[in-house]
């Protein structure tokens, strides 16, 4: 290690001292004591300069980097990379204290995915691999394909699988019972040489198997759709199919990006984080760009404020969301039980610009009554927290189960209270979501969801513009004021929400980074 000069000292002093008066540690200073008027005062100043707009340059500033780098920003790669360095540079420079996570991961890029039918009917089925599969040979394999018969948990059990009846064979698999990962590994050990699981609700089925270690048989999701036609063909007589998925994985490591307030109160941490991975298909700049964009711009607000917040203020862009939340669960499996009982909250934002959006915010009480449970103790005050704002700005507003497809998933297994919005990903909006938001019934909230189209023109900016709101207006509230969370929160009945989004109940499971592992 080289000794620093003098000079350098010098000049880190300097701006050390420039630095926004949020970011000087000063705990007899710092501490307000008028929290909840302090409260007052900074969330609406935050809510009143972070905007869209200048989110947008963040937004832009991401796809130029997927422009120079094969077109994404995936974990592992250059593009990743760049993008770290461009939030971690402009936060240090606004007096941030700024950190690289550094982990390792299982990189995951997909070289091949087809689906033919080559009889009876020739045509081509889209085909998404499973995240984690094992890969065919190259050209594909041509193989028989065999129907599981559908029950409440198809594919699931050996005794769903004849003797002999799917030796050599492709199994075509009905989602839903249990997980992806235990479907093809049943499939497998009958003697299958390929699964190809289809949907059981509307949309594409992108899916993980959950890890490098769980792929047994290649392995891909198609829509409802496309399965059901060819169950009924398959049904009716042979059919016969060409299967290619071929997907590279190799170790590489990669890093989040955390940064947090050099004053407040260390024991009372407030924490908002986002992914900054996209995948491999394209620029990810709806998932999760504007997610990473309004937190970085609502951060550089709040240095310019050199308000000196109450507790401390700590923000995070996960990397290798969309491998598995390994990001957030590197870092919170990290953390001291000391260290994770001081994170007083998490709020994660993710897609928060969907195209053809709904605004969704985490059911943190569970008032839905569908899906998984509550989150932990202080969830219900965060989604009362969030829907209260929206309320307020006259945005309409719908629950969503935490299902476990982002990264406060590890933060709620450590029993951390949290929440949250998004815009909605692959599930179809239905026709009462486009009365009530605008946009187009029977279409996805996202269809350039992990997409090549999902670049600069794939943008709801009003919808982005509100979600940076929510962002502004938790920060400035908690940073002073954490009063809300031990306050009782009202269980309320909610209107019934679009089901398309998420699986259902039944197959609730901790999801890994968007694509579901049921």
């Amino acid at each position: 290690m080289k000794a620093t000069p003098r000079s350098l000292v010098a000049v880190a002093a300097v701006t050390a001292l420039a630095a926004p008066l949020l970011l000087t540690a000063s705990p007899a200073v710092a501490r307000a004591h008028h929290p909840g008027k302090e409260a007052a005062k900074l969330s609406k100043k935050l809510v009143r300069e972070s905007s869209a707009k200048d989110a947008y340059k963040h937004l832009k500033a991401f796809q130029a980097i997927a422009d120079s780098a094969d077109g994404h920003r995936a974990a592992g790669t250059p593009g990743h990379d760049a993008s770290a360095a461009y939030v971690h540079d402009k936060l240090k420079k606004a007096g941030y204290r700024v950190s690289y996570d550094t982990f390792d991961i299982t990189y995951i890029e997909t070289l091949a995915e087809k689906l033919s039918v080559t009889t009876p009917t020739p045509r081509d089925v889209a085909i998404v691999a499973m995240s984690y599969t094992k890969s065919t040979p190259e050209g594909g394999t041509r193989a028989a394909l065999a129907a599981v018969p559908v029950d409440a948990t198809t594919g699931c059990e050996p005794a769903d699988y004849a003797a002999g009846a799917f030796t050599g064979k492709i199994a075509l698999i009905q989602r839903g019972g249990c997980d992806f990962a235990t479907k093809q590994r049943e499939a497998g050990a009958a003697g299958a040489a390929g699964a190809v699981i289809y949907n059981n609700t509307a949309g594409s089925l992108n899916g993980t198997l959950g890890g490098p270690d769980a792929g047994v048989i290649p392995t891909g999701g198609i829509t409802q759709a496309e399965g059901e036609a060819l169950a009924a063909e398959a049904g009716a007589g042979p059919v016969t199919i060409s299967l290619e998925l071929r997907q590279l994985q190799e170790e590489r490591t990669t890093r989040n990006v955390i940064a947090e307030t050099k004053g407040g109160d260390a024991d009372r941490t407030v924490m908002l984080g986002a992914h900054l991975d996209s995948v491999t298909e394209g620029a990810g700049i709806n998932d999760n760009g504007t997610g990473s964009a309004g937190l970085l711009e609502v951060a550089l607000e709040l240095a310019e404020t050199h308000d000196r917040p109450t507790n401390k203020v700590r923000f995070a862009w996960w990397s290798a969301e969309e491998l598995g939340l390994l990001g957030a669960e590197s870092y919170v499996t990290r953390l001291t039980p000391e260290q994770r009982a001081d994170i007083a909250l998490y709020l994660n934002f993710d897609m928060i610009g969907s195209p053809n959006a709904a605004q969704f915010v985490y059911d943190g009480d569970d008032s839905d009554a569908t899906g998984a449970g509550p989150g932990p103790e202080g969830s219900a005050q965060l989604e009362k927290g969030i829907n209260d704002f929206l309320d307020r700005r006259g945005v309409p507003h719908e629950g969503t189960d935490f299902d476990g497809r982002s990264d406060y998933g590890p933060f709620m297994e450590a029993g951390i209270a949290s929440g949250g919005t998004f815009t909605g990903a692959e599930g179809i909006k239905s026709e009462a979501q486009a009365r009530k938001y605008g946009g187009e019934a029977g279409v996805a909230f996202d269809k350039c969801y992990h997409s090549a189209c999902d670049n600069l023109s794939n943008i709801n900016m009003k919808y982005f513009g509100a979600n940076i709101g929510v962002i502004a207006n938790a920060v400035g509230t908690y940073a002073h004021d954490l009063s809300s969370l031990s306050a009782p929160a009202r269980k309320e009945s909610a209107p019934a929400r679009g089901k398309a989004e998420s699986a259902p109940a039944e197959h609730r499971t901790h999801g890994r980074g968007h694509a579901p592992t049921s």
